[in-house]
């Protein structure tokens, strides 16, 4: 086989867009100490560094792990490269501010994150439970951050120092940066920036913007000058003199919602509506009785041109005349791109018009490829005062040299030593459970080009695929083997947001800066995108050769509309690369819900798992497909699920554990589930309407609907089956879904994660504060909606079931996702 390079971005490609590298600043004076072992989190590691104070201070709601899986490392290794002290504060107590006053005065900023996870995800399960444990946590437990973490964050740096600029970032920064729908408080929240009152944003991956800032504050720059840099938001005055020479265009303009026409009073008159429209009814009737009196102009039996009677205007008819009008007629305004702001529906209109949320939503997805992307600004009034958020478009990607020059930094690959245990061990009591699941894996490339709307990746990373070079992988692993403890030569992953998109991307720079698609596979590849896999081939050759590595293990999500592009690469993958199981995701069967999620249709999973068996075979091993699916997600019917049931027990799977939809913050998905319409079209009143799953009881139907197989779920799917008339799934045959008959059930449900499984006679916790909680604003949450039938007056309400884990997606991760085992290792009902 023949292998071509793989195709990188060259530095060269940044001189184009006005960026600078990453590397091509001059460092601050502080570099003259080096790198330090561990970021410092006490004053006593300060000064065994010899600092006297900090430039910056990065706060966190995870647990410090120096890994660049952890995005608090990544920033701050970035900035300890430019030449910056920076320290450290995770998880800090909240309840004051004590805490965030624990390495002094930084002398630049605050850099403010929730963590790898909204914290509210973090929190919470799909159903709104409270999660009983936290992966980023040492020892998994729960209660370490508070709910929406980076308002309270924030409002404690101010405390703490109140002359010291605090900038905002991370995931849960990145999906609230405009007007955005909060599925835990069912309504539309203001803005990030402006609830928690930080001075500035930085979105998606923040290297480039947090480097340009860093190095302008230190040069005693104000922050309120910072108004250039991609990647950023920050709030502005709607008459700024900095905003002379900009061109502002009304959303509208670039995807109209529809006509919005005022309601009627019925009881005015016909008269009265004319005037309320700024018409006068009895001029109309006058015009129009002269008009049809013989002898007027235009009237019945008048000749053309004939003249109008003396003291009556003369009645033309109107001539509609098209003319197209090229971009260099005089008449035809072309802005500049880099000087025109799209000013979306303000939050006054998106909270109360979820037509105008939707509109919003489907515009910012429009802008946001950085080659074309323009500004957007969002008014947000308070006390009679208007203020915009003003939102730069995305940042440049990193090329590849940037790439490893991030992967490639002195990073310890493992937990603060103060996490250890009384042994000097991160293994045991105060192991953190996200730590243990990265420790032996590498990641290769971010963003993703999948689009797909329920997912956060694409909102935060983006579509433009990143990617480090193969040597700069093979580095890390050398690292693993030689200085990781606990390395027994397998490495876990190496992969990324998908486990097949590096070094992928489209063949012409110049269609990818100028393509508006959301997706380059949806709804089929593009045919201008590359999809080789040969230098990924090689990459895994390479890789497994190495001396002391045992196995390469594929544990990302795999793309798998991708692979069956190149057969070769599947043979790759199944002979060397899977260890019994693969895991891949066509998330459903019906055309309905997968024209919403934008996923390809089933036939692609047959055809990839043709393919994967085939493979299997040749290399003489018995090996498994684990596909995963969605339940509630928008755009699905009842009828949609019991087919997905009914093709999972055709195929013999039985589902462990079940994934609902969980709409996070800024995902299209989202848009769908709080308006009712399908942000992928251009969105109008009339506009296609989506099925959306709300309500406690249909949200459980099709969680039902995958555990097909649990006796517990039976009752509720016998009646479902009546009510949509397919009474004939029930019976005892094998092509009947659900048996007719109920054997005794104590209501147990065994999930994948024991934390989350409830024993039999065990009940469910309310969602109430803990005990010795402080409520703050932030604290608890509206009741949910059931969908189910109120309570007779005098009787309690009935617990529900318990709720199932579902999927989290997070900054540079796929998702976890519920496990699938083949019906065959587990036997047949």
């Amino acid at each position: 086989m023949s292998i071509a390079p793989p195709p990188t971005r060259p530095l060269s490609d940044l001189k184009k867009t006005g960026q600078k590298a990453l590397t091509s600043y001059r460092p601050f004076w502080a570099k003259r100490f080096g790198p330090a072992p561990f970021l410092p989190m006490s004053r006593e590691e300060m000064t065994q560094l010899g600092w006297d104070s900090c430039d910056i201070i990065i706060v966190s709601g995870d647990a410090y792990v120096d890994h660049p899986s952890f995005g608090m490392a990544v920033i701050g290794r970035t900035l300890e490269a430019q030449g910056f002290r920076v320290g450290i504060i995770a998880q800090p107590d909240w309840n004051s501010p004590d805490a965030f006053r624990a390495l002094g005065k930084p002398n630049l900023f605050f850099g403010v994150a929730a963590g790898n996870m909204d914290s509210m995800i973090n929190h919470y399960t799909a159903d709104r439970k409270i999660r009983s444990d936290d992966v980023y946590t040492p020892g998994g437990g729960a209660g370490k951050r508070p709910d929406r973490a980076t308002l309270v964050y924030t409002q404690r740096c101010k405390e703490a120092f109140k002359d010291v600029p605090v900038i905002i970032g991370g995931i849960e920064a990145s999906l609230r940066r405009i007007a955005h729908y909060d599925y835990w408080q069912d309504k539309v929240r203001r803005s990030i920036l402006v609830d928690s009152k930080a001075d500035l944003l930085v979105y998606g991956n923040a290297e480039r913007a947090i480097i340009e800032i860093a190095h302008r504050l230190s040069q005693k720059k104000p922050i309120e000058s910072i108004t250039d840099v991609r990647g950023t938001a920050f709030m502005r005055k709607p008459d700024d003199a900095a905003l002379d020479g900009w061109f502002e265009i009304d959303s509208t303009d670039v995807d109209a919602p529809g006509k919005i026409d005022a309601l009627l009073s019925p009881y005015m008159t016909t008269e009265e509506a004319a005037a309320d429209q700024g018409t006068d009814c009895s001029k109309q009737q006058e015009q129009a009785q002269a008009a049809a009196m013989p002898g007027a102009a235009g009237s019945p039996g008048t000749p053309a041109g004939a003249a109008a009677q003396p003291g009556m205007p003369e009645i033309k008819p109107i001539k509609i005349i098209r003319q197209t009008l090229s971009k260099t007629d005089g008449r035809a305004l072309v802005t500049p791109r880099e000087r025109t702001v799209i000013r979306l529906p303000a939050y006054e209109q998106v909270k109360s018009d979820p037509v105008l949320y939707a509109h919003a939503n489907r515009v910012l997805h429009l802008e946001t490829n950085p080659g074309n992307a323009r500004a957007l600004v969002q008014r947000h009034s308070s006390g009679g005062v208007d203020r915009d958020v003003w939102l730069n478009p995305p940042p440049i990607p990193l090329t590849t040299v940037e790439m490893d020059h991030v992967f490639d930094l002195p990073y310890a690959r493992s937990p603060h030593p103060v996490y250890a245990d009384e042994n000097g061990s991160h293994d045991h009591a105060t192991k953190i459970p996200a730590w243990e699941m990265i420790r032996f894996s590498v990641n290769i490339m971010r963003g993703c080009f999948g689009g797909c709307t329920f997912c956060s990746i694409t909102e935060h990373e983006g579509r433009v695929i990143q990617s480090r070079s193969e040597d700069s992988v093979i580095r890390e692993i050398e690292d693993i083997r030689d200085k990781v403890k606990g390395f027994t030569g397998i490495i876990s992953d190496l992969g990324g947001p998908t486990a097949n998109m590096w070094h992928i991307g489209c063949k012409s720079p110049e269609i990818e800066a100028a393509c508006r698609k959301p997706s380059c596979v949806y709804p089929g590849i593009c045919p201008n995108l590359h999809t080789d896999h040969g230098p990924l081939i090689k990459l895994y050759r390479r890789a497994r050769a190495l001396r002391g590595v045992k196995k390469i293990l594929i544990g990302s999500g795999l793309r798998y509309d991708l692979a069956i592009e190149s057969p070769e690469y599947i043979q790759e993958l199944v002979t060397h690369h899977v260890g019994g199981y693969l895991k891949i995701a066509p998330e459903h069967t019906e055309g309905g819900p997968l024209s919403k999620m934008m996923k390809p249709g089933i036939g692609t999973y047959d055809r990839f798992k043709q393919l994967f068996e085939q493979a299997s075979a040749a290399a003489g091993k018995k090996q498994f497909l684990i596909p995963y699916f969605i339940a509630a997600h928008p755009g699905t019917a009842d009828e949609d699920m019991m087919n997905l049931a009914l093709w999972l027990k055709r195929n013999g799977f039985r589902a462990d554990q079940v994934q609902t939809f969980y709409p996070s913050p800024m995902a299209t998905a989202t848009a769908m589930y709080h308006s009712g319409k399908n942000p992928l079209k251009k969105v109008t009143r009339d506009s296609e309407p989506v099925d959306i799953v709300k309500g406690e009881r249909r949200r459980r139907l099709h969680k039902a609907f995958l555990r097909y197989h649990d006796p517990n779920n039976w009752p509720l799917l016998r009646e479902a089956l009546k009510d949509m008339g397919r009474a004939d799934l029930i019976g005892n045959g094998k092509n009947h879904l659900i048996p007719t008959f109920q054997p005794t059930t104590d209501g147990a449900y065994e999930s994948a994660r024991r934390k989350n499984s409830t024993q039999a006679g065990e009940k469910v916790a309310p969602n109430k504060p803990r005990s010795g909680q402080i409520l703050t604003q932030h604290t608890g949450l509206p009741p949910r909606a059931t969908g189910a039938k109120p309570a007779p007056r005098g009787k309690p309400l009935q617990g529900g079931k318990p709720a199932s884990q579902p999927a989290i997606r997070s900054a540079g991760k796929p998702a976890i996702k519920p496990a699938i085992k083949p019906a065959s290792k587990r036997g047949q009902r």
